[in-house]
């Protein structure tokens, strides 16, 4: 009866811990993952901002660029919107705004596969004697 004991609070210890763990990372994954997104898309903005004309901008927006950031707070400045005015020839970066994400969760990943394989059979002097668990 010991025994059976012993191994449901093992068990029970370890679905504890998994479940705490992919819990934390459902939540944390999407959000990490919509953050750099974020980031992205703000570096974009501001790298189409470069090359747009003020008066364009002031024209298309009726603001000057200086109060960029509320109008991109309020999602009246985005990308597409920026790339109506934007001069010929300038690249639509919206295909490039994951590549952060993505290279990062690849990271993860390789972190995550390299942990993986460093893990090593338990030492036997580490390994419970049949005595113990039978009295």
């Amino acid at each position: 009866k010991q025994w059976y004991q012993r191994r449901v609070a093992i068990t029970a210890g370890n679905h504890g811990k998994m479940l705490l763990f992919s819990s934390t990372a459902a939540i944390a994954g999407p959000s990490a993952f919509l953050y750099l997104k974020a980031i992205s898309e703000k570096a974009a903005i501001t790298d189409l901002l470069s090359k747009i004309d003020p008066a364009a901008f002031l024209e298309k927006f009726g603001s000057d660029v200086s109060a960029v950031d509320a109008l991109i707070e309020a999602k009246t400045v985005t990308i597409a919107k920026l790339m109506e005015i934007a001069p010929a020839g300038v690249m639509d970066p919206t295909p490039f705004l994951y590549d952060t994400s993505f290279y990062s969760i690849a990271a993860a990943i390789g972190i995550g596969a390299l942990v993986h394989c460093m893990i090593k059979p338990v030492d036997p002097k580490w390994y419970e004697k049949v005595e113990k668990l039978e009295k």
